[in-house]
Order: C-alpha cells, then structure tokens, then sequence
C-alpha cells in the first residue's frame, strides 16, 4: 500500500525515532508498504518517519526498484564508524524539488537489525555511504537541509515558505 510522505515543515520529522522492538507482521506490511512507496515516489531511500511512523526503520535500494532484491532494510540502526569526506548533490523525497550540495563522510560502517530482527552490519561508500547516512538522519530527527551552510538552507527554506502561502506544498 501506498503510504504519503510528509514534508518538511511536519513536527514528525523533527522528532527522533523510537526503537523497533517487535519484529511481527504489522512490522513487515510497514517495511513492504515503505519499499513500494519509494519505488513509486521515486527514490533510493525512505525512512519509518517519512511515512509518519515514528520508528527507527529505514530501506534502502540504490537500483531504484530495478533489482528488488537489492533492497536493505535496517531497523535501529547505528554508525560504527565514519571516515572521509564527499561533497555530492543531495535531495530528499520529504523536502521535493529541491537539491543541494551536501558534505557526508565517503565511507561508514553500520549495524542494525533486518527485517525479522537478524543482526546486520553493512559497509557503505560513495552513494551507498550517503543514503545510509540521509536515512539515519532522518531516524534521528534531522534533513539534510539540516547540514547545509546557513545561507544555502535559508534561501531553500524561504522558497518553501513562499509555497506554502500559496497552497502549493
């Protein structure tokens, strides 16, 4: 099923995450509805608070759907390390239209949980380093607007307000 996905601005997004701590079947219907619609958005990345759910469960698919098996799901994921430096263009299904440079460490390393609760440990660089850390950001409360320079997120945050008085986000 198809869930919305809220947008910057919503108090939800702001807010961190709580920890998953039942792997049941209302768990799975969540991550099988996330996966669907961040195909359908489409994106590589979409977390529980995305959807409006407050949970620390994210999934990931840099094919974008091409290869469904390629889908990472993370629940309660963690960093356990974190080093280089990338500067690449970033977006975020939350904040649409919108794009900006954005610095992220080139490498990490993160341990969560999997779909039925299994302990995982995945290491990511380059695109896959960058949507592992957007979506944590995310479990944590945070956008990538959030880490951008002052000046570059006020004017995308003043172009939001502007649309947002007229009705058209």
């Amino acid at each position: 099923m198809l869930r919305p996905i809220v947008k910057y601005g919503t108090a939800s997004l702001q807010a961190p995450a709580q920890a998953v701590t039942t792997f049941d079947p209302s768990l799975h219907a969540l991550i099988d509805d996330m996966i669907e619609t961040m195909y359908a958005a489409p994106g590589i990345g979409l977390a529980a608070p995305q959807v409006g759910v407050p949970l620390r469960l994210c999934v990931i698919d840099l094919s974008s759907g091409a290869r469904g098996a390629d889908v990472i799901v993370l629940a309660n994921p963690e960093f356990v390390e974190r080093e280089g430096m990338q500067l690449e263009e970033e977006g975020c299904l939350s904040v649409p239209g919108f794009q900006a440079t954005c610095p992220r460490p080139a490498r990490v390393v993160v341990k969560g949980q999997g779909r039925d609760g299994q302990d995982v440990v995945v290491e990511g660089t380059g695109l896959f380093a960058r949507a592992l850390q957007h979506e944590i950001d995310h479990l944590d409360g945070r956008l990538f607007l959030d880490r951008l320079r002052s000046l570059q997120r006020d004017l995308i945050v003043r172009k939001i307000r502007k649309m947002q008085r007229q009705d058209r986000w």
